[in-house]
């Protein structure tokens, strides 16, 4: 168990804790614009969900074959995300229950993101959510993002908790695997409904086939902590 004794609990960020989502397309969107590169769509922009920043950008450099380096591209899309997350980013009220009836009882918690650690600090204040997670890990800080486990065990290294007593809340397919490659309990909430099946597949333990809006902070704790 963790050093308290109880379930550690792993969140993910974006699309499970907060609807960032669309100012992530909208920044990546942008930043191509820049490059030359019109008509990026939602639907292409969703095949990344789950997938951390610098492994998008990678691809996306190689599928429009961008003159800039990786590096540049991703500033650029950090710097605009950045200044869309500050003036909207909204959490999902449940995922905020469920993380506050966790820190009542003691549980430990983290965020293990994708993200830049910029981004989840600016994230977590601008949706209301600052002090609420005291252990934030970046895929940044780790050799190989989602679906490798890497940030996940990071996380639960810092939680003092060993993977086997972790439970992973993730929205996506790279979360899912990530979770399962680690060892560790999951929570699915689709951030595409249609997935729930891929979440099933990649033994998720408990999913909540309509995402968010059938996600419930109570089920959701009862089954964490070995009440249901």
């Amino acid at each position: 168990m963790s050093a308290t004794g109880t379930t550690a609990v792993v969140f993910d960020l974006d699309g499970t804790l907060v609807d960032s989502e669309p100012n992530y397309y909208e920044a990546g969107r942008r930043v191509l614009e820049q490059h030359g590169v019109t008509g990026f769509t939602w639907e292409e922009h969703a095949g990344f969900l789950g997938v951390g920043t610098l492994e998008t950008m990678r691809t996306l450099r190689e599928r429009y074959a961008l003159a800039a380096p990786v590096a540049e591209l991703m500033a650029e899309k950090n710097a605009v995300y950045l200044q869309l997350a500050r003036a909207s980013t909204h959490a999902y009220p449940q995922m905020r229950t469920f993380a506050e009836m966790l820190r009542a009882t003691g549980s430990p918690i983290a965020v293990a993101s994708g993200s830049s650690r910029a981004a989840i600090e600016a994230v977590l204040p601008a949706a209301g959510l600052d002090g609420l997670f005291p252990t934030l890990v970046s895929a940044e800080e780790v050799e190989r993002g989602k679906p490798e486990p890497d940030v996940f065990l990071e996380a639960a290294r810092r939680l003092g908790a060993r993977p086997e007593d972790c439970a992973v809340v993730e929205d996506a397919p790279p979360g899912w695997e990530a979770a399962r490659r680690a060892g560790m309990r999951c929570v699915a909430v689709p951030y595409l409904p249609e997935q729930a099946d891929e979440a099933v597949g990649s033994g998720a333990g408990l999913v909540f086939r309509g995402g968010q809006r059938e996600f419930s902070a109570e089920r959701a704790f009862a089954w964490v902590t070995g009440g249901a």
